[in-house]
């Protein structure tokens, strides 16, 4: 069974490689949006689509076009809608359900860009490489033992939340250096830690032992404001902050102050309450902080394996077949009927 899926995207896709696996599959439909329309034109196009390609980065995308119970609303056609990324920022998943819409995520597709942006930020702050450069530049980098630096190898790193990236993350981190990996995360259990020759702990064990201490979860009501001045205040002396996570689950000030007091030695940061954040922002010009744009994800290898994951979904759609990396399984018994009454055809 096949049915015709129209699906529709606002400005542009990560990578090429959504457009070639998509037209592969005569099933599927691709509509371009301009991401310059205006809000009347964009949501006139999306009504008109059984699934939405959203972009996963919050500030890039038109507030308008989130997928909130708002723009649900207005687009009664709509049966699912997929982030570009394994971060769903601009979805709403609560709203996605009461519609009886299908969101998914490509997890686990850009978990080797990240995991080693986030190792390498690691050893760039052990490294003191940010603040040899500062020093550098400020021509008062004479005395080298004012920049010794500490070797990754044998540390213990702390990891919160142990989802595609954080093992990943373990995996580099053992094998290359030997490190003795923590984890914290409520959704996986001690025994599948435990496999992968991690310790699952609770997050004031986290903070009180591990020498870095590195950010692999979601942005949800739960960890939105997570990690602030209480937690930092909690972590070893001289600990190195990495996030290749999600902006806001960290309190930018409270991480500027412990850097100023000390108490953090480093910080690696990929993400950002505000993307990108104004060049003003007093992070970017701290010594020991090294700062990228949201791009842990963003390489050829990355973007390419996550486009093509996603059109693949949307050709399990369109083909009867339930797509994998479902966010709110809890919505598929409303989105079966929806689903037959749109296409004709009945899913197990």
């Amino acid at each position: 069974m096949t049915f015709r899926l129209r699906v529709g995207y606002v400005g542009w896709v990560p990578h090429p490689q959504f457009l070639e696996t998509a037209a592969a599959d005569p099933a599927l439909e691709i509509v371009k949006i301009p991401i310059d329309a205006s809000t009347d034109e964009m949501v006139q196009q999306l009504s008109s689509c059984h699934a939405y390609y959203v972009m996963a980065s919050r500030d890039e995308l038109p507030k308008p076009v989130h997928v909130t119970s708002e723009l649900l609303a207005k687009l009664p056609n709509l049966l699912m809608a997929a982030s570009y990324g394994a971060g769903y920022d601009p979805c709403d998943p609560i709203a996605c359900t009461e519609a009886g819409v299908l969101l998914l995520n490509q997890a686990g597709g850009n978990a080797e860009g990240v995991a080693e942006h986030a190792v390498g930020m690691m050893l760039a702050c052990l490294k003191r490489m940010p603040d040899s450069h500062a020093m550098m530049k400020a021509n008062t980098a004479f005395n080298r033992t004012q920049q010794m630096g500490r070797d990754l190898k044998g540390m213990t790193v702390g990891l919160v939340g142990f989802g595609n990236v954080g093992r990943r993350t373990a995996q580099i981190l053992q094998l290359a250096f030997g490190c003795e990996v923590l984890a914290c995360d409520p959704y996986v259990d001690a025994a599948v830690m435990a496999h992968a020759d991690v310790r699952k702990v609770e997050m004031a064990e986290i903070y009180a032992l591990s020498d870095v201490v590195s950010l692999h979860c979601p942005l949800t009501p739960e960890t939105r404001g997570m990690v602030g001045a209480e937690a930092f205040a909690a972590m070893k002396k001289r600990v190195v902050f990495v996030t290749t996570a999600r902006g806001s689950i960290h309190d930018e000030a409270a991480l500027f102050d412990a850097l100023q007091s000390g108490q953090v030695a480093g910080a690696g940061i990929d993400v950002w309450e505000q993307e990108p954040p104004p060049p003003d922002h007093p992070l970017l010009h701290h010594p020991n902080v090294i700062a990228s744009q949201h791009i842990a994800g963003v390489t050829e290898q990355s973007r390419a394996n996550i486009t093509h994951i996603a059109a693949l979904a949307f050709g399990d759609v369109a083909h009867g077949r339930l797509p994998p990396r479902i966010i709110n399984p809890e919505v598929l018994p409303e989105w079966k009927e929806r689903y037959r009454k749109a296409t004709g055809f009945q899913l197990d």
